[in-house]
């Protein structure tokens, strides 16, 4: 089955001024993702890590790429197709409260 890595953006604020029913069923969604086996977890500081030429590794602090919205997690997701995989994550908190999450299919699993 195809996988797909999400990454889903937001920020309190918008978290907060989200009704809390409309919250605690975008949880409950995750629960059950999470029950299927969908690994998923929430953003910790992100580092860069670079070895150009394979010859120094160096290491700095901050995520590389940019974004109006702080991180807030990542899952991997088994779908049939986009289609499904947009399904399954246009419940979760981040689509639900004012966020975006962002759906990046594997073309090639390693």
């Amino acid at each position: 089955m195809p996988k797909f890595v999400t990454i889903g953006y937001g920020d309190e604020a918008d978290y907060q001024r989200t009704d809390k029913t409309v919250r605690d069923d975008a949880h409950a969604h995750d629960a059950k993702l999470q029950q299927a086996g969908v690994e998923m977890g929430i953003a910790g500081r992100a580092v860069q890590v670079r070895n150009h030429g394979a010859k120094e590794v160096t290491v700095s602090e901050g995520a590389f790429m940019r974004s109006e919205l702080p991180v807030a997690g990542f899952a991997v997701i088994e779908a049939a197709d986009l289609a499904e995989a947009i399904a399954m994550v246009s419940k979760t908190p981040c689509a639900v409260a004012y966020g975006v999450v962002e759906v990046w299919p594997l073309r090639q699993t390693l």
